[in-house]
């Protein structure tokens, strides 16, 4: 069995109400971020289209930060997702400087790293991540991805198309990321740029 997300962008509206339940959740600092949702657009008026990417930790099959990090604090748990050891950390930033989607921060105040941990003791107690309850438009959902995938196939642009890899994120061939995604079309031009809203 391999955890991770599912992410509907098609449904996403953008309303950041997963953030900000993160953010609660790990009641981080002003500036700081487990869970980050980005605006960007393709295509020039009159036909440019606006898209919102949801991101967090995918729990990767080969995760860089884990491989980066030199005391052992990034881990690979039991259950397969990625996990973070206060106890072990050292605040170096080798986690948050080596992973591709840019997910670890160094939380200045404390001097550790800390990252997305898929609400680990949420769903030892058969809950879902706050995220997932959070999201109005239930664009998420977080599972054994053979299941997630049999359920959304052929949700996606074309039959069966639910992607790891988009133009805005690194290539998924190195870490093997553990998030589904169900790209609205415009997801997939070369031609974006992030919108600051």
């Amino acid at each position: 069995m391999t955890l991770g997300f599912y992410f509907n962008e098609r449904a996403c509206s953008g309303c950041r109400a997963c953030q900000t339940a993160c953010k609660d959740r790990n009641d981080l600092a002003a500036g700081e971020l487990y869970r980050h949702v980005g605006t960007y657009q393709t295509g020039t008026f009159p036909n440019a289209t606006m898209y919102h990417y949801s991101k967090t930790c995918n729990h990767c099959d080969n995760p860089a930060c884990v491989e980066a990090c030199p005391t052992g604090a990034m881990y690979k748990d039991a259950d397969g997702t990625v996990q973070h050891d206060d106890e072990l950390c050292i605040g170096c930033g080798s986690c948050a400087n080596n992973c591709p989607y840019e997910v670890p921060i160094v939380k200045e105040a404390e001097k550790l790293a800390g990252k997305c941990d898929s609400c680990k003791p949420f769903r030892d107690a058969g809950l879902n991540p706050v995220c997932v309850d959070a999201c109005n438009m239930r664009a998420l959902e977080f599972g054994d991805l053979d299941e997630l995938r049999a359920k959304h196939e052929g949700e996606g642009q074309m039959v069966g198309e639910l992607v790891r890899d988009m133009p805005i994120l690194p290539s998924s061939e190195q870490t093997g990321p553990n998030t589904l995604i169900n790209p609205k079309p415009a997801a997939l031009a070369d031609d974006f740029v992030e919108v600051l809203l």
